[in-house]
């Protein structure tokens, strides 16, 4: 698959507080590649080096192999939004194009399909200021992709999104991905990323924690857990083999697995005396991952998933 973006040994640093340090990964044609990680860790750091906001101290960031990075090529979504207020809905995303060089009639019809796309027919005349926040994020994303940039960049793009309108966004995310666009994505919906993106990069503290295709992450560093409803003892869950630790609400009981434990097997030693009313069996999700992260609960410290 054709590498479009590939950032190599990238490090910033603020005064004396190195923010971001060795951060290698790349971004290629058609797949979403999500970047994650807590508040703090060098995620927005990260994007806004590849975007010129600011400029790295250390490392080189490449387009296609060309470290002068062709803006009409890039679209970008901001986690701070920012358009003019009082400017017109089609005036501003034909601005934009036109600052891309995309031809203007392309534009228009371009915003008018999507427009319509996103439930936002008849805004055309609307000032940006009587919106909602919810339809002036749909007017940035449209923004950000009206011109049919190669890569996509997108910070936060479901952060104020009700459920409609986050599945709006993915789905629309998803089919520009399958049309060969390529996507870098950062989000604290683990959910909506879990169920999108192709591959993935964890950073902490600056650093990478993560980073390979999505499945190889779950098997590497998702043990399985085993959720059973039944009324069961604490302590007897406990003294199961492979049970690192239990959690139980109600008649609800989680038993945590230990690592490289085959579920299958697993499963069919469990004592006879366990009251299961149902069953479920699965590895631990993102979400749980990224905790485990943030809060240095199980911080990893392997060099992470190999380039898939």
């Amino acid at each position: 698959m054709k590498t479009v973006l590939s950032v190599e040994q990238l490090g910033k640093s603020f005064k004396d507080k190195q923010i971001i340090k060795n951060i290698s990964f790349d971004v290629r044609k058609g797949e979403i590649m999500v970047i994650l990680g807590p508040n703090g860790a060098g995620k927005s750091t990260t994007i806004r080096n590849i975007m010129g906001i600011m400029y790295p101290d250390e490392g080189t960031i490449t387009f296609q192999n060309h470290e002068n990075i062709p803006r009409h090529k890039i679209g970008y979504l901001p986690e701070e939004r920012g358009l003019y207020k009082n400017v017109k809905v089609m005036d501003i995303l034909l601005y934009l194009a036109e600052l891309k060089d995309y031809p203007l009639k392309k534009a228009k019809e371009r915003a008018l399909a999507y427009l319509k796309k996103f439930d936002l027919e008849g805004k055309e005349n609307v000032s940006i200021e009587e919106l909602s926040k919810g339809m002036g994020q749909k007017v940035q994303f449209i923004a950000s992709i009206i011109h049919e940039p190669e890569l996509l960049i997108l910070d936060e793009p479901f952060s104020g999104l009700d459920p409609v309108s986050q599945e709006l966004f993915k789905n629309e995310i998803r089919n520009l991905a399958e049309n060969g666009t390529a996507i870098l994505l950062s989000s604290h919906q683990m959910n909506l990323v879990e169920e999108m993106c192709d591959r993935l990069f964890m950073i902490h503290r600056g650093q990478k924690i993560i980073y390979g295709n999505m499945d190889d992450v779950k098997t590497q560093y998702a043990n399985f857990k085993c959720t059973i409803r039944g009324k069961n003892d604490h302590v007897e869950l406990e003294r199961i083999p492979n049970v690192q630790r239990v959690e139980q609400d109600n008649d609800t009981s989680i038993l945590y697995l230990s690592k490289d434990v085959q579920a299958t097997n697993w499963l069919k030693n469990l004592p006879d005396s366990l009251v299961v009313q149902e069953l479920s069996i699965d590895r631990i999700s993102l979400h749980e991952i990224f905790i485990d992260i943030a809060t240095d609960k199980n911080l990893l410290q392997e060099e992470g998933v190999a380039h898939a």
